[in-house]
C-alpha cells in the first residue's frame, strides 16, 4: 500500500499557523453566568431604580451597585418574532456585552431590552446602537 506524502507546501504552512496561534497573546473575552443578570427580582430593580436611554433598536436600563463587577442581562418579548428570531438577537446581544465588557464601568447593572426592528438589524446596526446608548448612559469607561 502506498502513502502519499503531503506537498512541502502545505507542511510548512501546517507549521506556520500553529506558531502563528502559539505565539499570538490572547485576551480572555468570557462571559460566565455569574456576570448576568438572572433573577427577575434583579430586572425589576434595574427597572425600578435604573436610568433608561432608548433607541430604535434597543432599550437600554442601567443602575449603579456596589458591585465590583458589572453584570449584564437580556430582555427578548414575543414581538421580537418566534424562538429563532428571539435566540439569534439574544446571542448578538451577548456577544455585543462579551466584546465591550472590559470598556464597561464596574459595578453597573445593564439590562438590555430589544425591540421588535432588532430582529431585523445586522450585527453591526446592533453593537453600533449598544454604543450609543452605552455612551449616553455613561457606562463606558473610555
Amino acid at each position: 500500500m502506498l502513502y502519499r506524502q503531503p506537498a512541502p507546501n502545505a507542511v510548512a504552512f501546517a507549521a506556520a499557523a500553529l506558531r502563528s496561534t502559539i505565539a499570538m497573546p490572547t485576551q480572555r473575552l468570557r462571559f460566565p453566568k455569574s456576570q448576568r443578570l438572572t433573577k427577575p427580582a434583579e430586572f425589576e430593580q434595574v427597572r425600578e431604580n435604573g436610568r433608561v436611554e432608548r433607541g430604535p433598536l434597543i432599550i437600554l436600563s442601567t443602575l449603579a451597585t456596589q458591585d465590583r463587577q458589572s453584570r449584564a442581562g437580556f430582555v427578548t418579548s414575543r414581538a421580537v418574532g418566534p424562538a429563532v428570531k428571539r435566540n439569534r438577537v439574544r446571542r448578538r446581544l451577548r456577544e455585543i456585552v462579551r466584546k465591550h465588557q472590559h470598556e464597561l464601568i464596574a459595578g453597573n447593572w445593564i439590562v438590555t431590552i430589544a425591540r421588535a426592528n432588532a430582529a431585523m438589524a445586522s450585527y453591526a446596526q446592533l453593537e453600533a446602537e449598544w454604543l450609543r446608548l452605552a455612551k449616553r448612559a455613561s457606562i463606558l469607561a473610555a
